[in-house]
């Protein structure tokens, strides 16, 4: 027989695998108790109150996309700003339970919004960066979140900066100045543990004479100071490689090389310094920004083009080239992202 008839419902008995211990997770069909038992030992049956780790794509058609990143598959809509700005170069970071980014350029501003991460919708005020810019790096612990260099509201002109901000993610209000930069940088991958802030790569040396650079630097997220260095990438890589991370493991993919763009994955060691190794590949290489989001399994990198719409997939654990995940549901330039389970906020 392929189903019971229990109490008015059908239920299958073909059994669906749980895809981990989130409220939202299938775990369909007739189960033992001893087999619930195995997979909750195994941290593996769907609890009531774990949310599943989602990751969030801020795209330069003023749309933010959501992607469940325990299963493959395609982003559905989150939300929108509160009024229309193009998402474009946004600086992003996330707790477990809120969504903060500013609203980057078209037109550029110094506005900060956010969103709940369970209901999304509508941005809601939360306050001002200290300087109106965009292109700089997001990253976080689980109580602050920092906004990493960029460049200031004027397009013309040499206005890279190093300015380095932060807000305490679960109230609202005005950034505080954190510390600096060793030197003006837009467009560097972020990545952070609960303890250390990175800031890896991107495009130095101002507007009138960019450069690609191959710095990593740290913060530690629960002081205030001026950046440390770590070490270096494997290859210099400017205008907007892609970064993000676990608790354990920072990765920074892509970017712009001499003579062209680059499919290069390094990853460094969040506890130590050092320089970087090789991760694998991108699937094709890609110049930046585009958007990377992190569970405490995987790295996820977004498309960068209008013509592309594809997710690329990597696991922390092991090295090796990304492989398809899924989707964004809205074709554009994705960004920027965050998530909800980075290394910033789960273990």
């Amino acid at each position: 027989m392929s189903y019971k008839q229990m109490t008015g419902n059908i239920i299958s008995a073909t059994k669906v695998e749980p895809n981990g211990p989130f409220e939202n997770s299938v775990a369909s069909g007739v189960w033992s108790l001893q087999e619930q038992y195995d997979y909750r030992r195994g941290n593996n049956w769907p609890e009531t109150g774990s949310a599943a780790p989602l990751g969030i794509f801020m795209i330069n058609n003023g749309k933010l996309d959501k992607m469940n990143l325990a299963s493959a598959g395609d982003s559905t809509d989150f939300g929108d700003p509160s009024a229309f700005n193009s998402f474009g170069e946004a600086m992003a970071v996330a707790s477990t339970t809120r969504v903060v980014s500013t609203r980057g350029d078209s037109p550029e501003t110094d506005t900060i919004e956010y969103w709940a991460v369970a209901t999304g919708g509508d941005g809601t005020d939360f306050g001002n960066l200290s300087v109106v810019r965009n292109a700089g790096a997001g990253a976080n612990g689980a109580t602050r979140g920092l906004f990493i260099g960029g460049y200031g509201s004027s397009s013309d002109g040499d206005n890279y900066i190093n300015v380095v901000d932060y807000i305490t993610i679960g109230t609202t209000g005005n950034t505080t100045d954190f510390g600096d930069l060793s030197a003006i940088r837009i467009r560097s991958g972020g990545g952070n543990s609960n303890t250390r802030v990175l800031s890896l790569g991107g495009q130095g040396g101002g507007k009138n004479s960019p450069a690609a650079s191959n710095i990593i630097e740290y913060f530690t997220i629960t002081s205030t100071g001026n950046a440390t260095d770590f070490g270096d990438l494997t290859i210099a890589k400017g205008a907007g490689g892609s970064g993000h991370s676990n608790r354990t493991i920072a990765v920074h993919g892509g970017g712009v090389v001499s003579g062209g763009n680059t499919n290069v994955i390094d990853f460094v060691t969040i506890a130590s310094t050092g320089n970087a190794q090789d991760f694998g590949d991108l699937s094709v290489a890609r110049e930046g920004p585009f958007a990377g989001v992190a569970s405490t399994v995987s790295c996820f990198f977004a498309n960068s083009g209008f013509t592309t719409k594809d997710v690329q997939k990597i696991t922390f654990a092991t090295t090796g080239n990304s492989q398809d995940f899924g989707d964004i549901e809205d074709l554009g330039t994705t960004k920027m992202g965050t998530s909800n389970a980075h290394g910033g906020v789960a273990a």
